[in-house]
């Protein structure tokens, strides 16, 4: 079903990347970008050294507010997403949290072999957070939106079940399959957990939820539906309930020719595409009218010059007749160069 705008006269007033989820047609598109926030940002880096290790930043609140700005402040986006991580949430309800250097991301116990009775939640894990939200508000350029985000049930749960990232997440999988009772639980703890923790962004500050659903791909049509789709649509509903206006992004990364599903079952009001997917087959996949985000490769911003600037330009054409949010197909690479990135803006905003 189509979507017209809401109040095109308002939508016209705000801030680029709201009028966009609410409909809105904006040339140039806004633009901002995965992880923009990070690790090829020399000031990133140079704050980091000072402060330790990747959770001690997340949860000095000044630290964290301060790497949050500093894309818009050297790029101009129109956005800030909140620096956090999305393991945070495991967190709070109750798995030990560690990032190993070269590693990635522990947590313990595992729930592959530990029951959700094991865990202590530990709520206050989120009040640090909120405080970042409130002071990266208190700072942001009046054009800029600010994006609060959380990752989706179904990615949290492959962290939570292997106590680790995996390349194809199959002890998640195959406890879905085998007890899907005890899945349902864990799933539903995330569920409420996440919930409250995206309505504390809100209530602090955050204008716009992105839902990050990381291994949404590695699922099978009809586990999609029942882990990917259903408890983003009940997440989702949750929120608009509570926060009437706030639009929500999903992104369903690997989702493939489910996103079409996914965009019409959850209840989002964007849909952020991959780099993998087409977007002139999004284009015409999609409902007209309905706003979407993506999808250039990181990789071809690390390789910048003609690769970006055809890459940009075929995105760009693609969805010249739908609201667009300009951004990448994942996060940012930590060894792309400040200078493509500048170029990418240049593109995007037509100065170049």
């Amino acid at each position: 079903m189509a979507r017209s705008p809401r109040n095109p006269e308002s939508a016209r007033a705000t801030k680029p990347l709201l009028a966009v989820l609410k409909g809105e047609r904006r040339d140039p598109p806004p633009l901002w970008l995965m992880r923009q926030a990070g690790r090829y940002l020399p000031e990133y880096r140079q704050l980091r050294s000072h402060k330790g290790s990747f959770l001690d930043l997340v949860y000095d609140s000044d630290a964290a507010a301060e790497v949050t700005l500093q894309p818009l402040e050297r790029f101009g986006f129109d956005a800030a997403i909140l620096f956090s991580d999305i393991l945070i949430v495991p967190f709070a309800i109750g798995q030990n949290l560690s990032f190993v250097a070269g590693e990635g991301p522990r947590l313990t116990p595992p729930l592959g072999s530990a029951g959700l009775d094991a865990l202590t939640p530990a709520l206050t894990r989120l009040e640090p957070v909120y405080e970042t939200v409130r002071k990266v508000k208190a700072r942001l350029s009046p054009s800029a939106a600010l994006i609060g985000f959380a990752g989706a049930p179904w990615t949290v749960a492959t962290y939570m079940i292997a106590g680790q990232g995996s390349r194809d997440q199959v002890e998640t999988r195959r406890l879905a399959y085998s007890d899907t009772e005890r899945f349902a639980a864990i799933v539903d703890r995330i569920e409420d957990v996440t919930f409250g923790y995206l309505s504390g962004q809100v209530e602090a500050g955050a204008e716009v939820i992105q839902l990050f659903d990381s291994w949404a791909g590695s699922l099978a049509p009809a586990q999609f539906e029942r882990w990917v789709i259903a408890p983003t649509a009940r997440l989702v509903g949750r929120l608009k309930a509570a926060h009437p206006g706030v639009p929500v992004i999903g992104f369903p990364k690997g989702a493939g020719g489910k996103v079409r599903a996914y965009a019409d079952e959850t209840g989002v009001d964007c849909v952020g595409v991959d780099e993998t997917v087409d977007p002139l087959w999004a284009n015409s996949e999609l409902p007209a009218g309905f706003p979407v985000q993506g999808n250039l490769d990181p990789l071809a911003l690390i390789a910048g010059g003609e690769q970006v600037r055809d890459a940009v330009r075929r995105i760009v054409d693609a969805f010249r007749d739908r609201p667009h949010i300009f951004n990448l197909g994942h996060g940012i690479l930590p060894d792309t160069p400040i200078e493509n990135v500048e170029q990418l803006v240049a593109l995007v905003k037509g100065k170049e």
